[in-house]
């Protein structure tokens, strides 16, 4: 239904449903945050006061909590009062190995809305919120979040492109992986190809920290650098350059594409992950698209205007604009890979 189809009835009915959303997404966080979900499945159901004598918290919050999360659907009430995470949302909720695993979404949102009175104040003049300035749960949320696509799926979809399967097993060689974060990219290519030497880099010391910690037994063969690729990059060193999920985010792409396209080798392949959004524009927009313009307003856009010269990408960086980049980059072409059903993501590589 478009906008102008709504009666103010169902808008306001819609606007209500939003509420609860948004009730039980900052009430997922405590959850998740407190270790609560956690407490439930290694131990069983519980009472209120099993459940802080486990995991910690106060009595009185955790009654609430537990109270709240039952009667929104997610916790199931057993016959003697206690309260049980079942096995569908319990997978969602802690297992960090499922594809399912949505707790860091929760995580996300919560850490964005801490910086509403900054969003506000940047929308009103300009400027923007830094990635430094979300802090830890944004941080480690987009890692997370991630990480379960990159150790099941990464390695295995990128075999399946014949001749670049065949560069990263060839003995000796080297990547680079720009914008790296939480390193689970990385240490997935690393797993998956004995011989290959990656390079992250990224400009978040944070997280150049935690990919080092998450990397530690393939620290012969995986490092993190604190660097800027569109100026630190090596000239003509990398057989492969990869960006997941971190190009629309950068406030100068081209330059970064610029720096990629000058270090690879010859007959090197680059290959960028980002959203899987719609070709054109389109009200209203499906699911992905509206996602992705929430995380593009709390997060993306206002990170990337942080600075100076902006491109003010977005999340919502579609085909063409890729495109774009990369030509003036010197690219002479974007092909979207056969990687179906990879999350949120989409799949190309730039034609050197």
């Amino acid at each position: 239904m478009g906008a102008a189809e709504q009666t103010s009835g169902e808008f306001a009915e819609r606007l209500f449903g939003a509420a609860l959303g948004t009730i039980d997404i900052l009430a997922v966080h405590l959850g998740d945050r407190l270790g609560w979900y956690r407490a439930l499945v290694d131990g069983g159901p519980a009472s209120p006061d099993e459940l802080v004598g486990r995991a910690g918290g106060d009595r009185r919050y955790a009654r609430e909590w537990l109270e709240q999360q039952a009667a929104t659907g997610i916790l199931a009430v057993t016959e003697d009062g206690r309260f049980a995470l079942p096995a569908g949302p319990a997978e969602v909720l802690t297992d960090p190995r499922s594809l399912d695993y949505l707790a860091p979404l929760a995580r996300m949102l919560a850490g964005a809305a801490v910086q509403l009175p900054a969003l506000v104040r940047a929308y009103r003049d300009g400027g923007g919120v830094g990635w430094s300035e979300f802090g830890v749960d944004v941080r480690e949320s987009q890692s997370d979040m991630n990480r379960p696509w990159f150790e099941q799926r990464l390695a295995a979809d990128l075999a399946g492109i014949p001749d670049l399967h065949a560069l990263l097993a060839r003995p000796g060689a080297k990547v680079a992986d720009i914008g790296s974060g939480g390193g689970w990219s990385a240490i997935a290519l690393a797993r998956a190809y004995p011989e290959l030497t990656v390079d992250g880099y990224d400009i978040d010391e944070p997280s150049i920290r935690m990919a080092t910690d998450n990397a530690a037994d393939l620290a012969d063969r995986v490092r993190f650098h604190r660097a800027d690729a569109a100026t630190d990059l090596p000239a003509a060193t990398y057989d492969a350059v990869f960006a997941f999920e971190c190009l629309h985010d950068m406030p100068h792409p081209v330059e970064v594409l610029t720096g990629i396209r000058q270090a690879l080798r010859p007959g090197g392949a680059v290959i960028i992950m980002d959203e899987a959004v719609e070709p054109e524009f389109t009200a209203p927009a499906g699911d992905i698209d509206r996602l992705m313009y929430g995380f593009s307003l709390l997060i993306c856009l206002p990170d990337g205007m942080a600075h100076t010269h902006s491109a003010g990408t977005g999340t919502v960086m579609r085909t063409a604009t890729l495109a774009e980049y990369a030509d003036k980059a010197g690219f002479t072409g974007v092909d979207v890979l056969p990687i179906e059903d990879f999350g949120f993501w989409r799949f190309y590589r730039l034609m050197a």
